[in-house]
């Protein structure tokens, strides 16, 4: 009887969309943010605007994470949970090393006060 090997190929997007999943399960999380736009890459990848890079090198998965926080959000915690959660979802879900997950704060979400 053959051992016949199958391999599993998971796109960049669903990748991203994943981490993006993973990111904002994190507590103190508003949302993604924008990444700034690299205009050479602009126009080659429809995902410029995204708030989740990925990059497959190889197999190793490098993950980019651009994050909106919530005004009183630990952001060093919130960072460190992020990249923990994310780096923990792609590798269960994909069997695949995430060799880094690099997070950057891009905003605060500032909420208002009300007026008595």
């Amino acid at each position: 009887m053959e051992n016949k090997e199958t391999e599993l190929s998971v796109s960049t997007e669903v990748l991203e969309k994943m981490a993006e999943i993973a990111a904002k399960e994190v507590d103190g999380v508003a949302g993604l943010s924008k990444r700034s736009m690299d205009l050479k890459g602009a126009f080659k990848n429809k995902s410029a605007f995204k708030g989740v890079k990925v990059e497959n090198i190889n197999g190793a998965i490098e993950i980019n994470v651009f994050l909106c926080v919530k005004q009183n959000a630990q952001v060093k915690e919130v960072a460190e949970k992020v990249q923990q959660n994310v780096k923990e979802k792609i590798q269960t879900m994909t069997g695949s090393a995430v060799t880094q997950v690099n997070v950057q704060i891009a905003d605060i979400q500032i909420v208002p006060e009300e007026t008595k």
